[in-house]
C-alpha cells in the first residue's frame, strides 16, 4: 500500500513539468511590457501573440508538460484569435481551470526570468501575489538572473524565463 501524506495523496500521484519561453524586446517604443502578471512602465515590451509575459508563458508550460495537457501553442496558439493581445493573468486563470479539469491540483511553481531588465527584486511579493491568484493560490516563487552579457538575453536583445511545476491527480 502507498504512503499517504496528510492531504491524503500519495507520492505516486505527484507529475512534474518544465517550461521555457524567450521574446525579443520590441523596437516600438510604445510596446508595454508585462512580466510576472504586471505592467512595468517606463519599460519597452516584447514582440508576441499575447502580452509576451515570458514569466507565465513558461508557467503555463510546465503545468501543462506535468498534465500531460500539450502546451502553450497546443492550448493559446496563435491560430486562436481569442487569445491576441491576452493578458498574462488571463492565459493563467485559464490554465487554472484546465488543469484543474483534468484532475490536478497546483501544489506549487517557480519561475526564474533570464534578462538585465526589468529588475524583478523590488517587485517580487507583488508578482508572486499576481500569478498566485491567477492560479487560485497555489504557491508561486519568482527569481531572477543575467547572463553577465552573454547570448540574446546578455545582450539586451531579449528576455527568457524557465520554470518548473509539481502538481497531484486530485482524481
Amino acid at each position: 500500500m502507498t504512503p499517504l501524506n496528510s492531504e491524503g495523496v500519495s507520492a505516486s500521484s505527484f507529475r512534474t513539468g518544465v517550461g521555457v519561453d524567450a521574446h525579443a524586446f520590441s523596437l516600438d517604443h510604445d510596446c508595454q511590457m508585462w512580466l510576472a502578471g504586471l505592467h512595468w512602465p517606463n519599460e519597452i515590451g516584447v514582440e508576441a501573440h499575447s502580452d509576451g509575459d515570458v514569466a507565465v508563458h513558461a508557467i503555463c508550460d510546465a503545468l501543462f508538460s506535468a498534465a500531460g495537457l500539450g502546451d502553450l501553442g497546443t492550448n493559446f496558439g496563435t491560430d486562436r484569435p481569442e487569445y491576441v493581445a491576452a493578458s498574462g493573468l488571463q492565459l493563467l486563470t485559464e490554465t487554472h481551470r484546465l488543469i484543474s479539469a483534468a484532475g490536478f491540483r497546483i501544489s506549487n511553481v517557480s519561475v526564474q526570468v533570464i534578462a538585465n531588465r526589468p529588475k524583478l527584486g523590488a517587485r517580487r511579493a507583488e508578482a508572486q501575489e499576481a500569478m498566485s491568484t491567477a492560479l487560485g493560490g497555489a504557491e508561486v516563487s519568482i527569481s531572477a538572473t543575467t547572463t553577465d552579457g552573454l547570448g540574446f538575453t546578455g545582450e539586451g536583445k531579449g528576455i527568457a524565463a524557465i520554470a518548473s511545476a509539481l502538481i497531484y491527480k486530485t482524481s
